[in-house]
């Protein structure tokens, strides 16, 4: 049984596991990022990994590590990474001069999406598109079996497909990418206004907050659909109403065989897909001739980064030793 580590670097968090060959991730530890200080960060990775595998009786294949931001095609250096103020980071070769075993270092989106590939939601799949739902949307793309990764590393930033022209201007500075219609986000911006519009009908969503549209917040909108407010759910079938299109358009240009939602909006997932695949059949292109991608929802949850970064090091490196 081969087994390897995976380690997801976060804004706020630093998480390391032990994770098999079946996926399964045998101990894990975590401590915060550090905020103020780009150099600390990898002092820190340095000492989750020890103490990650400190205990570990038999031999590790490698360590696979996660970052928010493109990776050089090499798998070895952080192009950029605004959340951790860094860029150009040799960030295997410097892991690997502490820590002794082989390092390759991937897109967090890509990693979860392997993850999920492989051990969850899109397992027995070759062409899968994973769609993270959180503050705005991430992703990555599996093709053939394959992580595809683009020639600079910087594919699966699927957030930013244009979906209106001259649209909502978002954070990355251009407008209307899909992001601002089919995110967390969006989603707590179209709650807010149309509370606003509907005080009455939006009772039990504006009680879970302080009362106020503006005081409405993601998880809200979840707890009061389930609640049965009219709001808050047809606010979610917009959502996924918007995440359809995008899908469509994905389709378009990947033709995958599953799309896996993940991120927190996941967890509404029964008021928004029947509506996201509702949209999907409806704008696929030939729709009349070819099968409709199936849409499932992530399983492995926050574990999928280490899971999919801990699986493609030890893929990488069992075959090189």
């Amino acid at each position: 049984m081969g087994i390897s580590v995976g380690v997801d670097i976060g804004g706020t968090k630093i998480l390391a596991g032990i994770v098999n060959d079946q996926g399964q991730i045998l101990s894990k530890v975590r401590k915060k990022t550090p905020r103020a200080d780009a150099s600390a960060v990898l002092e820190v990775v340095g000492e989750v990994i020890a103490e990650t595998i400190a205990n570990v009786d038999g031999s590790i294949a490698g360590i696979g590590v996660g970052v928010a931001g493109p990776v050089d095609a090499a798998s070895t250096t952080v192009l950029y990474a605004p959340n951790l103020q860094w860029a150009d980071v040799p960030v295997a070769a410097l892991l690997e001069n502490v820590m002794g075993l082989p390092v390759l270092v991937e897109n967090d989106g890509s990693a979860a999406a392997w993850g999920e590939a492989r051990f969850g939601g899109g397992k027995g799949f070759q062409d899968v598109v994973t769609v993270t739902i959180g503050t705005g949307i991430g992703g990555g793309i599996v093709l053939g079996g394959e992580l595809f990764r683009g020639s600079h590393g910087a594919a699966g930033e699927i957030g930013h497909m244009g979906a209106v022209a001259d649209g909502l201007l978002c954070g990355c500075g251009r407008k209307g990418c899909w992001e601002q219609y089919a995110s967390g986000n969006a989603l707590v911006r179209d709650a807010r206004a149309m509370a606003t519009e509907r005080l009455f009908e939006a009772q039990a969503l504006l009680s879970l907050g302080d009362g106020t549209p503006e005081g409405v917040q993601g998880e809200h909108v979840t707890h009061a659909a389930e609640l049965g407010d009219p709001v808050a759910i047809e606010v979610l079938e917009r959502l996924g109403v918007w995440l359809g299109r995008g899908l469509a358009s994905l389709s378009a240009i990947l033709d995958p065989q599953i799309f896996v939602i993940g991120g927190g909006a996941s967890e509404a997932s029964e008021f928004f897909l029947p509506s996201a695949k509702a949209s999907l059949a409806d704008r696929i292109i030939g729709r009349q001739h070819r099968p409709i991608p199936h849409i499932r929802v992530a399983e492995l949850g926050n574990k999928a980064g280490i899971v999919g970064a801990a699986d493609l090091a030890r893929l990488k490196f069992s075959s090189v030793n």
